[in-house]
């Protein structure tokens, strides 16, 4: 494992996403910014978002190289150009707190808004937007992925349930958790699967969609090469690797105290980039 110290103090960086090149974007909700880090050299170049304590949150880049990333304290979504570093705002209609952002298999951009109780399509040509709302009130949907089967999934924070969205219909399908108490808050799709997070039970899930079983594991986010999933344990400060044929988790130290790993992104190599809020830093897993 390798780290590095963020150039902006008190930036608490989150949601990484590497773009085609192999750069390394983060967005920095306490210093106002997007970040982008070459792991070949080393060097740094910050991005301001146009309003101020807008709250960037959730990021991915395009195809082109492009970043889009959620403004969660303000309901917008920022476009930074890959070719002239240009940073553009695009509001939400209603969605106050964006959260995490995934490109659909419409080639969307789809987003999660937490209090606003919302999944939001936009069109990343013309920028429209249409939101969904979540069946369950203050269900706080929060981490979302695309999903084998061609549908959105995400979790619904303040309750015990995944969720399910066809993209052509916008209906959402609510599964409920076997454990009434979990509250669901990261997901990966892998195989024919949806691996969560229980944060408030300390649990792995995973959800079959081949006959729609639930099974878990105590403990507590992608796959690696081998069809391992990775997660941080928050509070214990431990990296933890889980292999589902052989269902054993392997622990690893984080090297910083208090880490506090809020998401995870994969590049080219295969590598595991995280960024440690509670840290100020960037960290590969080699």
């Amino acid at each position: 494992m390798r780290e590095w110290l963020v150039p902006a103090e008190h930036s608490l960086p989150h949601d990484p996403a590497v773009d085609p090149q192999g750069n390394v974007w983060l967005t920095l909700m306490g210093s106002n910014q997007v970040a982008r880090f070459n792991p070949e050299t080393g060097e740094w170049k910050l991005f301001p978002a146009p309003t101020p304590n807008s709250g960037p949150h959730g990021l991915v880049a395009d195809a082109d190289g492009n970043i889009w990333f959620t403004e969660n304290a303000v309901g917008k979504i920022g476009r930074v150009d890959a070719r002239t570093g240009r940073v553009t705002e695009y509001p939400a209609p209603t969605a106050k707190d964006p959260h995490t952002p995934v490109f659909g298999p419409d080639g969307a951009l789809w987003f999660t808004a937490q209090r606003s109780n919302l999944v939001v399509r936009m069109d990343m040509m013309t920028g429209a937007m249409r939101e969904f709302r979540v069946p369950t009130p203050n269900a706080l949907p929060y981490g979302i992925v695309a999903g084998p089967d061609g549908a959105l999934w995400f979790c619904e924070f303040g309750t015990n349930k995944l969720a399910r969205l066809d993209p052509k219909t916008g209906a959402i399908t609510e599964h409920a958790t076997p454990v009434a108490g979990a509250r669901p808050r990261r997901l990966a799709a892998v195989g024919n699967a949806i691996y969560y997070t229980d944060f408030r039970g300390g649990r792995l899930g995973r959800l079959d969609l081949a006959n729609m079983s639930f099974q878990d594991w105590p403990s507590p986010s992608g796959a690696d090469a081998s069809g391992n999933i990775w997660y941080e344990e928050f509070a214990a400060n431990q990296l933890v690797r889980f292999n589902p044929q052989t269902q054993t988790l392997h622990r690893f130290a984080m090297p910083s105290p208090r880490s506090e790993v809020r998401h995870m992104a994969r590049d080219g190599r295969r590598r595991i980039w995280m960024a440690l809020s509670g840290a100020n830093k960037v960290a590969v897993v080699e």
